[in-house]
C-alpha cells in the first residue's frame, strides 16, 4: 500500500510540474504570395503583458537577440534580411545596457523567391524572453508555413 502512494505523489508531481509551464511568447505564421515568383512570410510573436523579446540587432554581452533561421530548400530562395518594425531602445538594469526590445507584438518579414505553388516554408525562431523581475532561457521554436496559391 505504501508503494501505491509513492507512485501517486511522484505521477501528482509530474502532472504539477507540466502544468506550470509558463509560455509568455505565443507565434503565429502567415504567407502572402506577391507575384507568380515571390512571396512574404510573416512571423507573429504575441507578447503576454510586462514581458519583451529582444530585437535581431543587440550589441555583444547583452541579452539573446531574437534570431530567425530558415531551412535551405530547392523550392524557394530567401532574398535580403529578415524585417522587423523599430523597436523600443531603453536602458536595461539587468544587463546595464541600453537594449533593443518589442512589447506587446512584434511582425517579423521576409521575401521569399518561390520556385513552385503550394510548398512549405520551414525554419526556427530562436529567443529570449524577459519581464522586469526575470528571464526565462533562450527557446527555440521550429515552423513550417504553407505557401499556397
Amino acid at each position: 500500500m505504501k508503494s501505491f502512494y509513492i507512485i501517486l505523489f511522484a505521477m501528482l508531481s509530474v502532472i504539477s510540474a507540466k502544468s506550470q509551464i509558463f509560455e509568455p511568447i505565443k507565434w503565429s505564421y502567415a504567407a502572402k504570395i506577391t507575384s507568380n515568383t515571390t512571396a512574404t512570410i510573416y512571423i507573429k510573436a504575441t507578447i503576454d503583458n510586462g514581458w519583451h523579446i529582444y530585437a535581431q540587432n543587440l550589441p555583444e554581452g547583452g541579452p539573446t537577440k531574437t534570431t530567425i533561421s530558415f531551412k535551405p530548400s530547392k523550392e524557394y530562395t530567401i532574398t535580403g534580411g529578415t524585417n522587423a518594425p523599430k523597436p523600443i531602445s531603453k536602458y536595461d538594469d539587468s544587463f546595464k545596457m541600453i537594449s533593443n526590445y518589442f512589447e506587446k507584438s512584434v511582425i517579423f518579414q521576409q521575401k521569399v523567391n518561390i520556385k513552385k505553388s503550394n510548398l512549405f516554408v520551414k525554419g526556427t525562431v530562436s529567443f529570449m524572453s524577459c519581464n522586469a523581475k526575470r528571464c526565462l532561457p533562450e527557446e527555440t521554436v521550429s515552423f513550417s508555413i504553407p505557401v499556397k496559391s
